[in-house]
């Protein structure tokens, strides 16, 4: 007979006090999932595969498998890009149990030096702190603007310090931050149809000031009243992924506090990861904590823009935009959240656009949040994949729903010199207005 699992008491996880034997008994290792996930696709080894490491979290909660380096690499390697929630027929809810394996290693395993400072200064002093943020994007920023960066190329440091290929990933800094339109309302054009609530995003505010301006346009010319609510934090996205629940919890109480103090049709986001985070914040607390019933209410606005302008309808008269786009499916869009058809929709609707389908266009990136900043040589592998299909479709534009896969797609555009612009869905229907 097979022992129960009996979890250890894990900070700021919403199941730590009971077993998740019936989580893991629902993969019935069919193996459905495994031409689904990239890493599997990659190495071929079935301890990279989501049963796999299914498997090995199961061992590990019985106290059969030792949670020592082996485990943490296989499970680190996952992108957790959902992929296989998506092919699985007995609806395993893989992201769930990675984000809680990798809380037990957060609290549990020991790692190097580097990486455990590297991870409490991202995590618990960089991202909360939007000044902090702020600052460190300036100083990257001289970094970008001031010569730095062309010399660190030119004589080869990067690639010494094994940093080439993370350099080229570096977002570029923007010249006006999007921090200091924090507290403004902007009026709907014509009739308002809806006030909605834009969630601004934190390191977006110092590198996609351009997409969250875009954003406001082509909801307030679709007849929307946005606020951007002062106090906003991060998403708490990140921190979720890496197994820092604790930061996550902290950060989601503060934005349930700043977006539930007004009434608002919906929250909106432009962000496919930060949405599918935003909407589980119901998982981050006990249905007895005061902040449970909050995060339900902040789950039932909690809206993708695209999800929200497709629902709604465009008002909004769009010109002719005679281009050939191909559309690349935000993991944490089609998988976390099951929106698909939206953004396509969306594009469809604009005047003189031909949508040309990639082949497997929901596959991922390999951005993956810091994926291709932590496992870069198995993120530009993926990436590569990705670039050949949007070649394959003669598009001169690809078109995304989330930053992080717009940085990835524009690097991959620049190293496998396919000269295809990389826009936002929203980026899109700005110039189409």
């Amino acid at each position: 007979m097979t022992a129960t699992p009996t979890t250890r008491p894990l900070k700021g996880f919403s199941g730590d006090d009971k077993p998740l034997w019936d989580d893991y008994a629902r993969c019935v290792h069919c193996g459905l999932c495994l031409n689904h996930c990239p890493t599997y696709r990659l190495w071929g080894m079935e301890a990279d595969s989501p049963r796999g490491r299914i498997r090995q979290m199961l061992l590990v909660d019985q106290g059969q498998l030792e949670l020592g380096d082996s485990f943490v690499t296989h499970i680190d390697r996952c992108l957790d890009c959902r992929a296989c929630e998506t092919a699985c027929p007995s609806g395993v809810e893989y992201g769930k149990l990675v984000e809680f394996t990798r809380a037990q290693i957060e609290q549990q395993h020991p790692r190097g030096l580097f990486s455990r400072l590297a991870r409490e200064a991202f995590f618990r002093h960089l991202l909360p702190f939007p000044r902090r943020i702020s600052t460190a994007a300036r100083l990257a920023k001289i970094y970008q603007r001031w010569g730095f960066a062309a010399f660190a190329r030119a004589t080869g440091i990067l690639k010494l310090l094994g940093l080439d290929a993370r350099e080229r990933l570096m977002p570029r800094i923007d010249d006006k931050f999007f921090f200091s339109e924090l507290g403004k309302t902007f009026p709907a054009q014509g009739q308002r149809r809806a006030r909605v609530a834009f969630f601004a995003g934190c390191i977006a505010q110092v590198t996609f000031t351009q997409l969250n301006e875009a954003t406001i346009r082509v909801l307030t010319a679709n007849g929307c009243e946005v606020v951007v609510p002062n106090g906003q934090l991060c998403c708490g996205a990140l921190a979720v992924h890496a197994g820092v629940r604790d930061v996550a919890r902290d950060l989601a109480r503060n934005n349930l506090e700043a977006f539930l103090r007004e009434s608002f049709d919906a929250v909106i986001t432009n962000a496919a990861g930060c949405g599918s985070t935003l909407k589980e914040y119901p998982q981050l607390f006990h249905e007895g904590d005061a902040e449970y019933p909050k995060a339900i209410a902040f789950q039932k606005k909690m809206r993708d823009v695209t999800e929200f302008l497709a629902e709604l309808g465009l008002a909004a008269p769009l010109k002719e935009l005679p281009l050939r786009v191909t559309y690349q499916d935000s993991c944490h869009l089609a998988h976390g959240q099951r929106i698909r058809e939206a953004p396509r929709k969306l594009i469809r609707a604009i005047p003189g656009i031909e949508l040309v389908e990639m082949f497997r266009a929901d596959d991922c990136c390999g951005s993956a949040g810091i994926y291709n900043v932590t496992e870069t040589a198995a993120s530009m592998e993926i990436l590569a994949e990705k670039m050949r299909s949007a070649a394959a479709t003669k598009a001169p534009v690809i078109v995304t729903a989330n930053p992080g896969c717009l940085l990835q797609l524009r690097a991959g555009a620049a190293l496998h010199g396919t000269k295809q612009e990389v826009l936002h869905v929203v980026e899109l229907l700005d110039r189409a207005l």
